[in-house]
C-alpha cells in the first residue's frame, strides 16, 4: 500500500508534536499568532535558541506553522486549518 501526501503530512505532525517543547509552541501559538523567535524563547524560558530554531524547522516542515518576514524578524503563527484536521485537541 502506498502512502498518499496526507498519510505523510499526518506522520510530520504527529511526530512534530510528540516532543514536549515542540507542543508548548504550537498551543503558545493558539493562544497568540504572529510572534517571532525571541518572544516565544521568553514565554518558554527553558529553550536554548539554538535547540529553539530546530523545534520551529520541525514545526513548520509538518505544515504546522506559518511564517513571515518583517525586517530581520520572523513572526509564526499556527496554521488552524492544518491543527483542525491532523491535531485538533489543539484548538479547543
Amino acid at each position: 500500500m502506498k502512502e498518499t501526501k496526507e498519510q505523510q503530512q499526518a506522520v510530520k505532525v504527529y511526530k512534530a508534536l510528540g516532543e514536549p517543547t515542540r507542543l508548548k509552541i504550537a498551543l503558545l501559538l493558539k493562544e497568540e499568532s504572529d510572534q517571532c523567535c525571541s518572544a516565544l524563547i521568553d514565554k518558554l524560558q527553558t529553550v536554548a535558541g539554538s535547540t529553539f530554531s530546530h523545534h520551529l524547522k520541525q514545526l513548520a516542515e509538518s505544515g504546522l506553522l506559518t511564517s513571515r518576514k518583517k525586517g530581520t524578524f520572523i513572526y509564526y503563527s499556527l496554521d488552524k486549518e492544518v491543527a483542525a484536521k491532523y491535531a485538533p485537541f489543539l484548538l479547543e
